[in-house]
């Protein structure tokens, strides 16, 4: 068994050396790279090794091109044999890219996850069942099975490398405080949202949105003395908000139709509000988003989460703290000539919807000639949805914004305490949780 286990590393080493040499020997006698568009089928894995003796584990993987582009599954739950099934189309990829894969295992409430085990393989077309093995030992802990797609790159530029093309997936995660005490509040106030967006390095190329100098609140985050501890505050919110648990929900977003699907009214804890007939409806609401540069992803939640409450920055929540994102600002959704002339006689679905953005944000304060390309971006992500682009100080926007707000609170039951963050008496608020998980770091 253990001269097994050493021909086992052996042959993985000559793999690896396989690889380096192909680069190599490219780079040193310049090779012209050829180019590859990518379709890689995640199936699934089997047999994967439990990292806690107790219970069984709650798998998802990270996956990355060479270090450029990366893309996270969703977690299946209880199970050491899951079934993914899920599929990532990367762009211009040169051939002799290697494909790295770390299987983890998903734990609610810690900050971290736990490493099942990791592989590496190229991007050659084929199916693939691959060993998984782990980091420190290199001992197997299960397999892994995978199919590649590949046809020569389309494109003729080379300066856009690892382009992301799809399919838009999407998470949602619900707020670790979430508990008894919201039994009477909306469950979309401790949700937070997460899409991974196609055309950035098309539309933006490096033009990114740094943290604006002269305003207070960021000043506070990003810098003078008691900046780095604030900036550990709201990371690790971040972190609680964002993780990837076997409670998320997750999704490929296909039309317009899925995005306000998303963006519907959600349900309240309690039954007895009068609040439920309102459940698969568009909910009439504001929210606050960030487009983050760091895997191109467009992030977001009700403007009135109750998580933002003592945090110095929603903006700066959603991007962890990033000093710059791709945009930020705020959106709301809106039936084509304004909230004002909707009835909830007419059904959602024989009206035309139309997302207003615009660039509210004092944290990045984006500049508003940039909201064309933003309404771009999402109209080539979202296909079929229509949106409309209002800087902050167009008089059109508040009017848009107070029609949105008067009809949540006039026609569907919200309170107003609801339409910006705060939290019930006795409610263990989003910073409370961080204050509690710093003292144990």
């Amino acid at each position: 068994m253990e001269n097994a286990h050493h021909t086992l590393q052996r042959a993985k080493v000559k793999f690896h050396d396989h690889l380096d040499a192909v680069k190599l020997a490219a780079k040193e006698f310049n090779v012209d790279t050829k180019y590859v568009d990518l379709v890689i089928r995640f199936i699934g894995a089997s047999d994967l090794a439990k990292v806690h003796v107790i219970g069984t584990i709650n798998p998802c993987f990270r996956a990355s091109l060479d270090d450029k582009v990366s893309y996270t599954s969703s977690v299946k739950s209880n199970t050491v044999s899951p079934v993914w099934d899920e599929s990532w189309i990367v762009k211009t990829v040169p051939s002799t890219a290697t494909l790295s894969v770390a299987v983890q295992e998903v734990e609610t409430g810690s900050l971290v996850n736990d490493d099942v085990g990791v592989f590496q393989t190229t991007v050659t077309a084929g199916v693939k069942e691959v060993e998984i093995v782990g980091k420190r030992l290199g001992r197997n802990r299960g397999t892994f099975w995978l199919n590649i797609e590949s046809s020569p790159s389309a494109h003729k530029s080379r300066s856009l490398p690892y382009l992301f093309d799809g399919p838009i997936h999407y998470s949602r995660h619900d707020s670790p405080t979430m508990g008894v005490l919201t039994n009477l509040r909306d469950t979309r106030l401790y949700s937070t949202w997460k899409i991974y967006i196609k055309g950035i390095p098309h539309l933006f190329g490096d033009t990114v949105q740094r943290w604006n100098h002269d305003y207070k609140a960021a000043q506070a985050i990003f810098k003078g003395p008691t900046s780095i501890a604030v900036r550990s505050g709201i990371m690790a919110g971040h972190h609680m908000l964002y993780a990837r648990t076997a409670l998320n929900g997750f999704g490929v977003i296909t039309s317009a139709d899925d995005v306000f699907e998303l963006l519907q009214g959600g349900s309240r804890r309690s039954s007895g509000d009068g609040n439920s007939a309102f459940e698969n409806r568009i909910k009439p609401a504001v929210y606050t988003y960030v487009i983050a540069e760091e895997d191109q992803s467009f992030r977001f939640s009700e403007t009135g989460a109750a998580f933002f409450v003592d945090f110095a920055s929603k903006h700066a929540l959603h991007s962890n703290c990033a000093e710059s994102v791709v945009y930020s600002g705020e959106f709301h959704p809106r039936p084509e000539g304004g909230w004002e002339k909707f009835s909830d006689y007419t059904d959602d679905s024989s009206v035309r919807w139309e997302l207003v953005i615009d660039n509210n944000s004092g944290t990045y304060s984006p500049n508003p000639d940039l909201l064309a390309k933003v309404a771009q971006l999402l109209e080539l992500n979202f296909t079929g949805i229509n949106v409309v682009a209002l800087a902050q100080d167009d008089p059109e926007l508040k009017k848009s914004v107070d029609a949105c707000r008067e009809y949540a609170l006039t026609k569907r039951g919200v309170k107003t305490t609801e339409l910006e963050p705060h939290a019930t008496e006795g409610e263990e608020t989003l910073l409370d949780r961080v204050s509690v998980a710093l003292k144990k770091a």
